[in-house]
């Protein structure tokens, strides 16, 4: 009889993509009353890539896909799940995560969408390994996209600074060498929920000409909230996910936080009691890109030689919803 060993998931492919159109915070000078040294000393952000009037949310989550299958030496049709994390699709029906598998061409693969704001790559990794895990799949495709310059107020000075548009991905195969998901930790707090909201254009109040008036079908954010709700869970998010792992803080290498402030970062390193230069940063060239920034940090890094595939990284993550989500991750056996 033959008996199956434990399944592990390796990264084998991974691929990011930012749209070339670059704005700086001297270019928003002259759009909104702000100034290039205020949006640097409150959020660390210099510039930020925003899409052309020809790309979509499923367009850039395209791009940084054909990526992560060429690294991978794979073609789409290797696929055996797509799992796309965002909450700015090109629609609401039908699901980006469909539009993505038509267009990269993965027959009959099945797809679907995870929506839980910045930290929807995580929560979608997560899920992706509960999949590999227990066979059900062996090649999954793991995307984090926004396209959040349409859905920000560019008068409104608070939330235009702060976004940029961003896709990262991640290919996950199944392995019987150890690495991986490691230990990982989700959370929710929706009493919060309405520090970060669209408040307009969902069922509760569909699109009308005054909500086109009021303006309330932009994102909306309550940034001292935010701070506030980040300053707590990080830290705990994080031990939690290591003693699931059975590991400590000397036991990783990189931490790489969600992208969404840099005062946030610093605050979560004090916390911790680490030095900032343990922490993957690249907020000052991309702004937040929600579900985007961990896998854009991770690939740019990886890319850059900085992360190598056999360390262990801490992931952690915060935003809409209230939600929360950590991991530690190997991305690939040693050896």
């Amino acid at each position: 009889m033959c008996v199956m060993g434990k399944i592990y998931g390796q990264i084998v492919g991974w691929g990011a993509y930012a749209p070339k159109q670059v704005l700086t915070n001297h270019d928003l000078e002259r759009i909104v009353d702000t100034s290039d040294e205020w949006i640097m000393k409150r959020t660390g952000i210099r510039e930020r890539h925003v899409a052309g009037p020809n790309e979509t949310t499923s367009s850039l989550a395209v791009q940084a896909s054909w990526a992560a299958l060429a690294k991978a030496n794979m073609v789409s049709t290797d696929l055996d799940l797509i799992i796309v994390a965002t909450s700015s699709p090109d629609y609401f029906t039908p699901p980006v995560s469909s539009q993505v598998q038509a267009a990269l061409g993965a027959n009959d693969v099945p797809a679907f969408v995870v929506v839980t704001g910045c930290t929807g790559w995580v929560y979608s990794l997560a899920i992706a390994y509960q999949f590999i895990e227990t066979g059900a799949y062996r090649n999954i495709l793991v995307v984090g996209v926004e396209l959040l310059s349409r859905f920000v107020d560019w008068t409104d000075r608070s939330t235009c600074i702060l976004f940029g548009d961003a896709a990262g991905a991640v290919i996950v195969q199944a392995t019987d060498q150890p690495c991986g998901l490691l230990g990982f930790v989700l959370g929710s707090d929706g009493t919060n929920g309405h520090h970060i909201i669209m408040p307009s254009g969902g069922s509760a109040r569909p699109f009308d000409a005054d909500v086109l008036a009021e303006g309330s079908h932009y994102l909306r954010m309550n940034g001292p909230e935010v701070f506030k709700f980040a300053s707590k869970v990080v830290g705990p998010a994080s031990d939690e996910a290591l003693a699931k792992a059975g590991l400590t803080m000397d036991d990783v290498k990189w931490i790489i936080p969600h992208q969404a402030n840099m005062r946030i970062i610093q605050a979560a390193a004090k916390d911790m009691h680490l030095p900032l230069d343990r922490f993957v940063v690249n907020i000052d060239r991309y702004g937040n890109t929600s579900a985007a920034s961990i896998p854009l940090a991770l690939v740019e890094h990886v890319n850059g030689g900085c992360i190598k595939a056999t360390d262990k990284l801490l992931l952690v993550s915060f935003g809409a919803g209230m939600t929360w989500a950590a991991a530690v991750l190997q991305m690939q056996p040693e050896g």
